[in-house]
């Protein structure tokens, strides 16, 4: 009875003898550490870990001491590579056997990552809307005063040079924070082909830069999503432009830049969970970006270059709000991967 109830627990449960040596597991544990209780009986758990020994030292200094201990947020590492963080709790029955609990972390903290860079998101599109008319306001009166200034200097060419600088400007600074806002809405929410957006991204990104190697890892079996095709186009150029400027001015020898799709299924987005999701990376071999400017890096006007404006990235994001989905980043030196998560059933208008 209690073996029933344990095999049917979410939570992987494992027992094992004194050595580590794996006795039983519940199928909770054979889906967590992708293995089988059949194949692996009698392995020692560090091996099955991939010769893990962090959680081998917790579990022999808890069957020495006869007392329990628990580990947060602990990783480790799957004898196939994959790295996994979990919680657990080591709890010695006797001498000779010790039972192990293992809770997965890693889906929990990506839901929580998730709905704080989209509260961060929602932040700042207030702050800039706020920011933004308070600044247009003012503009408009230059730009008008200037006009009529204009006017009045029909017989002194030379002045009107000066009003007609202040109006470009103005106009310049205008569109410079409608760009930071970003679009309030999709203009449609039609079927696209996915890949066909980034077949255009690939062929504007060649023309702009034709040194480098732009690789394509397409999933053929994606179906088509629902969005605005010509945001969707300027969200990953965005994205890609960014990349492709880091790599290439980085230095980089034999500059790459890799474009792949895949579709997830059953992937919770924040606080909810999609039958089927659009995960479309976009993967260069740069230098990385800077730890500080990580938190940072998708708000408006943040930019790790000294010539950059900062606002690609907050646009993409933007859009990707739009589209109900999000933007998540993973960098080390050598390779940054940027991916865009995009439910694939219909929106609602």
């Amino acid at each position: 009875m209690t073996q029933g109830i344990i095999e049917h627990l979410t939570t992987a449960v494992l027992l094992l003898d004194r050595d580590l040596k794996l006795t039983w597991m519940n199928p909770a544990a054979e889906s967590l550490l992708a293995v089988s209780l059949a194949r692996r009986d009698g392995e020692r758990l560090p091996d099955l870990l991939g010769g893990e020994e962090d959680i081998a030292a917790v579990l022999y200094k808890a069957r020495d001491a006869l007392h329990p201990y628990t580990q947060r947020e602990a990783r480790i590492c799957l004898a196939g590579g994959e790295a996994l963080t979990v919680d657990y709790t080591v709890t010695p029955l006797s001498e000779n056997e010790l039972l192990l609990e293992m809770e997965p972390r890693d889906r929990l903290l990506r839901i929580s990552r998730e709905e704080a860079l989209q509260s961060r998101q929602e932040t700042m599109k207030v702050l800039a809307r706020g920011l933004a008319h308070e600044v247009k306001n003012p503009l408009g009166g230059i730009r008008g005063a200037a006009q009529l200034l204009e006017r009045d200097l029909e017989d002194a060419p030379q002045l009107k040079e000066f009003t007609r600088i202040i109006i470009e400007e103005v106009d310049r600074l205008r569109d410079l924070v409608d760009s930071m806002l970003g679009p309030n809405r999709i203009s449609r929410n039609e079927p696209l082909n996915i890949h066909r957006v980034l077949e255009r991204v690939r062929s504007l990104l060649l023309v702009e830069e034709p040194d480098i190697t732009v690789v394509r890892d397409y999933d053929p079996s994606l179906p088509e999503l629902h969005g605005d095709e010509a945001q969707l186009i300027q969200a990953v150029l965005n994205v890609a432009r960014n990349a492709v400027q880091a790599v290439t001015e980085s230095g980089t020898l034999q500059p790459t830049l890799q474009l792949r799709t895949r579709a997830r299924r059953q992937f919770t987005l924040g606080s909810r969970r999609h039958r089927l999701v659009c995960e479309l990376s976009v993967i260069d071999n740069g230098p990385g970006i800077a730890d500080e400017l990580r938190e940072t890096l998708f708000y408006p006007m943040v930019s790790g270059r000294a010539e950059g404006s900062g606002l690609g990235l907050s646009i993409a994001q933007s859009i990707l709000h739009q589209h109900q989905g999000l933007i998540e980043c993973e960098s080390e030196p050598g390779r940054t991967e940027f991916r865009l998560l995009i439910p694939l059933e219909k929106r609602d208008d």
